[in-house]
């Protein structure tokens, strides 16, 4: 099969986009499809990014990635977009590369970068499918990054939820990786949702990492052999929760029983370094880690935290379980799918410091209720391994592929 991708973002940059995504693209390969990638250009941040050009080119077998020329993304330093010069050299990448189907992830960050709708206007023209992958919830995080009054929020989140329906229902199918989201975007509107086990881990990966007695001082000098180590693993953003985050542990009565480890980076890093150091909670930043650490530090770690309430899915919800540690997190957005709370994980009431605390609580005074959640954890999510979950992605463009053949035979 040939198969055209267009994506928002690619590595360097590391989200749970791009890293499911790099993960997509080496089952591909291993399984002798062709891919066109079609993503932002990074070498604008070479001084955060020095490794870019090992994400472009022939990166894999039968995989090449094309960048295309991009502009800064909602003032994010780290992060680029599509600029509306590009479109052009979509098209004509399209046009020689031939795809089977085309499947564009985040297709309404990249309609605001190519001002089309893109991928739709090529594959209608040649007769083949194309889809939409929903990964991100920009709706709900219109309040975190435009501070206005709510009234003009609500103007701007309606407006904001056409554009959204607009884009998404110019595609054959809107892939969701969630129950929870697919239910939310049926009442937002959306028209051709279609739920699938699409996220998942490396299982050789994550089954290969150990837990070291002596990893924290091993790898990053540090000795945090008296404290129980909450994780916390994603962008410093406002959309991740920081602010309740820090509220929560500003009233949590146990600070000198925990070791707070952040591993990511982002404009909020600078207020959240000062605000544990006035709280005298030892904590540690350990700045934007490689995918490939990932397995061993959450390993190494007593719990997982997210404050979010806004995930479609949650990536490192999934890399937590296969890690065997247990999982902190709010009873909102897609991050519930896999979180059985008193079994895997704890669920505290969104926005609610008093209720975090007693369930963290929970989790920092008892070693043995971790580890048994840990393992609990682990064998919950066996079904989610890359193998499986692109395997269903296959699957369903496969469809989509006979599909539109039948229709087009029937005209």
């Amino acid at each position: 099969m040939k198969i055209a991708i267009i994506t928002s973002g690619f590595l360097p940059v590391i989200d749970g986009v791009t890293v499911s995504g790099m993960q997509r693209l080496q089952k591909l390969s291993e399984w002798g499809h062709e891919v066109l990638l079609l993503c932002p250009d990074y070498q604008s941040l070479s001084h955060i990014y020095p490794n870019w050009k090992d994400f472009t080119g022939e990166i894999l077998p039968g995989v090449r990635v094309v960048n295309l020329s991009s502009t800064p993304f909602m003032d994010l330093e780290y992060e680029r977009n599509v600029s509306p010069f590009s479109y052009g050299a979509v098209t004509q990448a399209l046009q020689d590369f031939q795809p089977d189907i085309v499947h564009v992830d985040e297709p309404e960050r990249l309609f605001f970068g190519f001002f089309r709708v893109p991928g739709v206007a090529y594959a209608r023209r040649h007769n083949i499918p194309c889809a939409g992958f929903f990964r991100t919830n920009f709706l709900d995080y219109v309040e975190d990054f435009i501070p206005l009054p709510a009234p003009a929020i609500a103007v701007i989140r309606f407006f904001f939820r056409q554009i959204i329906l607009y884009v998404y229902h110019h595609y054959d199918v809107t892939l969701v990786s969630s129950r929870v989201t697919h239910q939310k975007l049926l009442e937002l509107g959306f028209r051709n949702t279609r739920y699938g086990n699409l996220l998942g881990f490396e299982p050789n990966t994550f089954g290969a990492a150990s837990r070291q007695p002596q990893f924290w001082q091993d790898r990053y000098q540090l000795d945090l052999s008296a404290h129980v180590k909450l994780l916390f693993l994603g962008r410093l953003t406002p959309d991740k929760g920081w602010d309740f985050t820090l509220e929560a542990l500003a009233q949590f009565p146990q600070t000198s029983a925990i070791a707070v480890v952040v591993a990511g980076d982002g404009p909020l890093r600078d207020r959240i370094e000062t605000r544990l150091a006035e709280l005298k909670i030892t904590a540690h930043f350990l700045g934007r880690v490689s995918p490939e650490d990932v397995p061993m530090l959450l390993t190494n770690s007593d719990i997982h935290i997210t404050a979010s309430t806004k995930e479609t899915r949650g990536l490192t919800i999934l890399e937590a379980f296969a890690a065997g540690i247990p999982v902190l997190a709010p009873n909102a957005g897609g991050v519930v799918e896999n979180i059985q709370d008193g079994r895997n994980g704890l669920l505290f009431a969104p926005n609610d410091p008093k209720e975090f605390g007693q369930k963290l609580g929970q989790l920092v005074g008892d070693r043995n209720l971790r580890e048994e959640m840990g393992r609990y954890a682990k064998s919950s999510v066996a079904q989610y391994s890359w193998e499986n979950t692109v395997k269903n992605l296959v699957e369903i463009w496969t469809d989509l592929i006979a599909k539109t053949a039948k229709n087009a035979a029937s005209l």
